[in-house]
């Protein structure tokens, strides 16, 4: 199991944390992927580009492209500030982003919420059967769906 530090998703540290890792990669922080970032981290849920877009449009008075959004996600997935749910296509905010392993969804196909796993042995494993049919493993991805413990009571 991986024991890294986890900042809690919402906190100011989460968002100082996303800021000076998107500077030391030289990418500027504007106020566009702060209020991104800033609505990744206050989602309860995995949230989509879409999502994200008609949240800001709203609050900021204008209207914020879906594409914009794609951007800036996929430049946060790049980073590791942020990990996409696959089976969602949706993201959430990485909430250990010093850490660099791969995540273990498991997705609650009830209420959508999702709870991440660290199990680096787990992950280690899936490379090495795929390293042995001679297949080189980009980014996998580790997502269980059934349903969470409150949905089942």
């Amino acid at each position: 199991m991986h024991e890294g530090s986890h900042l809690e998703a919402g906190s100011p540290e989460l968002a100082v944390a996303a800021e000076a890792t998107l500077r030391a990669s030289g990418a500027a922080w504007t106020e566009l992927r702060a209020r991104i970032f800033e609505a990744l981290s206050d989602a309860r849920q995995p949230v989509s580009a879409y999502d994200v877009s008609d949240d800001l449009s709203r609050r900021l008075g204008r209207r914020i492209a879906a594409n914009s959004v794609y951007r800036i996600l996929d430049l946060f997935v790049a980073l590791n500030l942020a990990r996409r749910v696959e089976s969602r296509n949706a993201y959430v905010a990485n909430t250990h982003p010093a850490c660099a392993h791969d995540c273990i969804f498991l997705v609650c196909e009830m209420c959508g919420g999702i709870e991440h796993l660290d199990d680096d042995r787990l992950a280690a494993a899936m490379r090495a059967r795929a390293a042995e049919r001679g297949f080189v493993a980009k980014r996998p991805v580790l997502e269980l769906i059934g349903i969470c413990a409150a949905c089942r009571s």
